[in-house]
């Protein structure tokens, strides 16, 4: 288990200061956009409620160009090329062009963490009035900050309220275990509307249920699905995953990840979206920090970004609700047809590209002797 830099209880000291880049989040988008500010000499400070990777919330699991383009190989778990999709009616596997892979979530956050040089501390947040954040440790003060917090969009003026928002539902479990396939079930035995997977991890096998329907409870049929694989329903975890597109930016804030619904609808992979998006507003801020931007202009072009990829989301989700609605003895034949390599490559060469993993290539950083100055930069 990791071990708490900050103590609880009585021990658990105030914590009032200011930041030039104030990160709110220590996951996926959190750690990504601390990266890329390493070396740039501003003063990041990153807090989060849990430690670092103490809190695996996902299968965890993404393409593993990503993972190698970012350092984090050696968290690698299982890879695969092969995805099998199964119905009632027919079954099809998709011989992939390019691997996924299965990842052990406190390896990778270390192994990202590591390459930043900011400050973390633990810390839960509250809200924000103006460049002042309010957690329980006492405010923090910083002229840019970052929203990684989540789905409940904590910074942003209105939050989410499930089941009244656009969220689906997920729960898994993780028996100890061994298996050789990713697996996807599109089966209204197991959920109305979503799917079921299985995703072999070395010694464990993720197996879980996500509904688009954040009203259906997916506990019952998770547990269901585990015995019909043979495995024990142990080691639950879940949340909410949000399948609409929000905006980039909102009252100077820059949102990334699920704060910012950085996640896929119809597949809801979010990891490798985190992962995209934290780049490019690390990128940004970047920029700021350097003297080569404003403020101003790194949120205009940060929120641009985002917009530039609402098309791709909107299909997404308009096919995710057009699969809940085709008839099952048509799904089957379907998933079997479009199993054809020709039609793969295309198809999932097309969806790697809504966020490749080229784009984690590093650009080039200006020498320090040309940064300008932090908070007139941004302000």
């Amino acid at each position: 288990m990791p071990r708490r830099r900050t103590k609880r209880g009585a021990e658990r000291t105030p914590l009032n200061r200011d930041a030039d880049v104030l990160i709110c989040g220590a996951s996926f988008a959190g750690l990504t956009v601390a990266r890329e500010l390493a070396g740039s000499g501003a003063r990041v400070l990153v807090i989060d409620r849990y430690e670092i990777g103490e809190r695996q919330t996902s299968a965890c699991a993404a393409p593993t160009e990503w993972l190698e383009h970012l350092g984090l190989r050696d968290s690698i778990r299982q890879t695969f090329r092969d995805l099998v999709i199964r119905t009632p009616h027919g079954s099809g596997r998709y011989r992939l062009p390019w691997t996924f892979s299965t990842f052990d979530y406190p390896q990778l956050c270390e192994l990202l963490d590591d390459q930043n040089d900011a400050e973390f501390e633990i810390a839960k947040v509250d809200g924000r009035t103006g460049n002042v954040v309010h957690t329980d440790r006492g405010d923090l003060t910083a002229p840019l900050i970052v929203d990684a917090l989540g789905w409940r969009r904590v910074l942003a003026r209105e939050g989410y309220q499930p089941p009244d928002a656009p969220l689906s539902r997920g729960l898994e479990v993780h028996p100890p275990g061994e298996g050789a396939d990713m697996e996807i079930w599109i089966d209204r035995r197991y959920v109305p509307a979503g799917y079921a997977w299985s995703f072999p991890a070395r010694d464990e096998v993720r197996v879980g249920v996500g509904s688009f329907d954040p009203r259906f409870h997916v506990k019952d049929n998770t547990v269901k699905l585990a015995h019909d694989l043979g495995r024990e329903p142990v080691g639950y975890q879940g949340n909410w995953i949000p399948h609409k597109l929000r905006p980039a930016t909102e009252d100077g804030v820059f949102f990334v990840g699920d704060s910012a619904g950085h996640c896929l609808p119809l597949t809801a992979e979010g990891i490798r979206t985190a992962f995209y998006f934290g780049l490019a507003c690390g990128r940004e801020l970047r920029a700021v920090v350097e003297g080569r931007r404003t403020k101003e202009e790194a949120l205009d072009g940060y929120h641009r970004f985002g917009a530039e990829h609402e098309w791709k989301f909107r299909w997404m989700l308009r096919t995710q609700r057009l699969i809940p609605k085709v008839p099952p003895r048509l799904l089957g034949p379907l998933i079997k047809a479009m199993s054809n390599e020709r039609f793969v490559r295309w198809s999932f060469g097309h969806y790697l590209n809504i966020a490749p993993p080229s784009f984690a290539a590093a650009p080039p950083r200006t020498p320090a002797g040309e940064r300008g100055d932090v908070a007139a930069a941004a302000a």
